[in-house]
């Protein structure tokens, strides 16, 4: 059977847009497939990612056996899809893999493309993607419609969240394959703790700067809290296709002096800019930023949005009322007010992190799934 010790998996990770928590996910699990003798390799979109993508596959490349690939995948359905997804199944089946394992709903729809195999598994992350779509809007169902039709050509289902499978199975239905959750993990050094910089602002948002994200109405929060006589200061660690609207924002709210921007950053050092984090999510399944700062015992607090809780767990006083300007300054200004709580909840949740969710863990848990869907087979 493939993956026994004699048999290593031949793995190849596919990924539409390599930036975000996904492909720090994909770098981590590759990463650690390989160092277990798999042979890995991933393939992802050429059109975004830009520098920072260049630069991490320059740094794995040498640790992947089946290679980088990159090829030119747009986010929605467009007329290159066919050309796109010809391209993949030649480069999938030329590698003559065991397991194709794709992350994200448009690399999913090209690894579902494939036909049933005896030699490969499919397997599917959605990581959020259509799911993140009301199926009550147009879009949605549209989504909603082609996940089903795809839904019976996947061999195994890994959520990263009890969240993701409930809406997986909500909106689209209960699959044939296998269905499997393993949480996100991070590695060991990043249990180690952030010190506050001397020039650290009262608030900070660490992430992309995309409408589901909510840095906007984390903004709007600052605003109404300095509106209240509240002097909050903020810091915006990060960039995206938001970007000027979010300059125009704070210029319109009359917020230049209280917000910052520094950009793109290694996560901990935006963590050490803020004396508190806030991850004000409209939508998430389960986000990187929050595990990596609850592991360095980063004082947070956060939307009650998709898997979140999950990563909290028991600490439910972090969390917000998702979508809510009001519900976000009210918890900012109460964190702000009661450090040591929040500091006492920060070290407490890093022991959660701890135990439930590691790196060595994460990549266990989908090496296990693998497993049982060949053995299902």
């Amino acid at each position: 059977m493939p993956g026994t010790p004699d048999r290593p998996l031949r793995i190849l990770h596919a990924v539409r847009a390599p930036v975000g928590g996904i492909i720090r996910h994909i770098l981590d699990l590759a990463s650690g497939q390989a160092e277990r003798g798999h042979a890995v390799g991933i393939v992802a979109d050429s059109l975004t990612g830009g520098e920072r993508a260049d630069a991490a596959f320059k740094e794995i490349a040498p640790r992947l056996k089946l290679g980088v690939h990159r090829l030119p995948i747009r986010r929605e359905p467009h007329p290159t899809d066919v050309a796109a997804a010809l391209r993949f199944l030649r480069l999938a089946r030329s590698l003559k893999l065991d397991v194709l394992h794709g992350h994200g709903a448009k690399a999913g729809a090209y690894v579902r493309l494939m036909q049933k195999s005896t030699t490969t598994i499919r397997v599917y992350t959605p990581h959020g993607g259509s799911l993140h779509y009301s199926p009550d809007t147009t879009k949605g169902a549209m989504y909603a419609r082609l996940e089903r039709a795809l839904m019976n050509r996947t061999e195994l289902f890994l959520f990263e969240s009890a969240f993701a499978r409930d809406t997986y199975e909500r909106v689209i239905g209960k699959a044939a394959g296998l269905v499997r959750c393993v949480f996100n993990g991070v590695a060991a050094s990043e249990f180690d703790p952030v010190t506050v910089a001397a020039d650290a602002t009262d608030v900070v948002y660490v992430g992309e700067f995309r409408h589901i994200k909510g840095a906007d109405l984390l903004v709007q929060a600052v605003a109404r809290l300095r509106a209240d006589g509240k002097p909050v200061t903020l810091t915006l660690a990060g960039d995206g296709e938001e970007t000027e609207a979010l300059k125009a924002l704070i210029k319109s709210l009359n917020l230049d002096d209280a917000v910052r921007f520094i950009g793109h950053v290694k996560a901990r050092y935006g963590f050490s800019k803020g004396k508190l984090l806030v991850v004000p999510s409209r939508g998430d399944s389960m986000p990187y930023v929050v595990i990596e700062a609850a592991a360095a015992a980063v004082p947070l607090i956060a939307a009650h949005v998709g898997g979140i809780p999950e990563i909290l767990g028991p600490h439910t006083d972090a969390l917000f009322v998702a979508d809510s300007v009001g519900a976000m300054a009210d918890a900012i200004e109460a964190a702000l007010a009661d450090p040591d709580t929040a500091l006492e909840r920060a070290r407490a949740l890093r022991e959660r992190i701890l135990i439930h969710f590691s790196q060595k863990a994460m990549v266990e848990g989908v090496l296990a799934g693998y497993h049982d869907a060949f053995s299902a087979r």
